[in-house]
């Protein structure tokens, strides 16, 4: 990869499209926007260079953008603002690789035609995931796309650890725990030992938490076991999902209060979590800030399922030797990690408040010198480790 190469970066979600371009051999972060508000209101562009300033704005006010007409724009801006550079991949962020894809996968239109059948796997997820590529296959199809999977860090845990207690029958058509976010946890797995060189053979449970939230415990660097189980609405109480939930509750919903599936399923994934307890706002921000007693309730419950949740992680491993926040709540919510430091102190965890209160800055240790658990915040980069997939392709090929 020359000086003046670049690959770009995309991650797309249900109402929103991010992108970050990586220039030359280090994959130096050099252009980084998102449009938002897809499909509903007012949608909104904005771009930043690599020292934050401004370099793009743009609000759509004459009807509603699909993910076809950003990914059209997004590609006449990144032409006009390449000076001089060369895009040599375009890599995506996509949720679920099912049992066919476990590593980053070079996207041509038969592969995005297969990964269109795990759309059931991932509802809210892959539909949009899969959109850009598309569009870019339409609109620039001498590029290589890369595809990267949330579940693909996740294929080498223990088959008990991703087998449920099903007959072989069912097992054998890909009912299993997959485990996601699997992006997150491979660039904390790479990092880590940057960070202190112990931790490259440690036992590390790191917590992704976010409107998406889960948790996951690595041995030297590896996945073990993971809150995420088939689909990514297992686990943790998340935004709008409800986290692991009886499947008899699915069937009284059914049964007894008449719901079709349609309807239980926008119930577990966009009507439950921190905005179903609180009735107030799926933003931690939100909820911290209220007054209300239901928005200290869903937060209470949040803090304790991360402990439960914590407590299983850590026997799965065999032992703790550090625990990792990262996310948009796990960086950004001193209040939180405090809460869930302090379930957590017969583990030995020793939070130091000070460090957990100082202002955001990059990885860094929030534990006592004499914690018995290392605990840390490393913030969430799973673009880089995108950008990282798709360099290692397109010199291989």
């Amino acid at each position: 990869m020359q000086a003046n190469d670049s690959i770009i970066v995309i991650n797309a979600g249900s109402s929103s499209i991010k992108f970050s371009m990586f220039s030359g051999p280090a994959l130096d972060l050099t252009l980084r926007g998102k449009i938002e508000n897809l499909y509903s209101g007012v949608a909104h562009f904005s771009a930043q260079d690599a020292g934050g300033s401004t370099v793009g704005e743009r609000d759509w006010r004459d009807g509603p953008l699909n993910h076809e007409g950003g990914m059209r724009f997004l590609v006449d801006f990144a032409q006009t603002h390449l000076d001089g550079h060369r895009v040599v991949a375009v890599g995506h962020r996509i949720v679920h690789g099912g049992v066919a894809y476990s590593g980053p996968q070079r996207l041509d239109a038969a592969v995005v035609d297969a990964l269109e059948k795990l759309v059931p796997l991932a509802p809210l997820h892959l539909p949009h995931n899969l959109a850009p590529v598309r569009s870019v296959l339409a609109m620039a199809p001498q590029v290589p796309q890369i595809g990267c999977f949330d579940t693909a860090f996740h294929v080498g845990q223990p088959e008990q650890a991703q087998a449920f207690a099903l007959p072989a029958r069912i097992t054998d058509l890909g009912v299993r725990r997959y485990g996601f976010h699997g992006l997150s946890y491979e660039y904390i797995a790479s990092v880590l030992p940057q960070a202190d060189a112990h931790l490259a053979q440690a036992k590390v449970v790191a917590a992704h938490l976010g409107n998406g939230a889960s948790m996951c415990a690595m041995r030297a660097g590896r996945s073990v076991a993971s809150t995420m189980g088939f689909t990514a609405v297992d686990g943790l109480p998340m935004g709008t999902r409800c986290g692991a939930l009886d499947p008899g509750v699915v069937l009284y919903l059914m049964q007894e209060l008449g719901m079709d599936v349609a309807a239980v399923q926008k119930l577990m994934y966009q009507e439950s979590g921190l905005l179903g307890v609180s009735g107030i706002s799926s933003d931690m921000r939100t909820l911290e800030q209220s007054g209300d007693p239901r928005a200290k309730a869903a937060i209470a419950l949040m803090v304790y399922r991360i402990g439960r949740e914590l407590g299983s992680l850590a026997a799965a491993l065999g032992g703790l030797d550090a625990l990792v926040f990262s996310g948009g709540i796990g960086e950004n919510s001193v209040s939180l990690r405090a809460a869930v430091c302090l379930d957590a102190a017969w583990l030995g965890v020793r939070l130091a408040p000070t460090a957990n209160a100082a202002p955001a800055r990059g990885v860094r240790r929030i534990s006592t010198a004499d914690s018995k658990v290392a605990v840390w915040v490393v913030p969430a980069n799973e673009e880089l480790m995108i950008a990282r997939h798709a360099l290692e392709l397109v010199e291989a090929a």
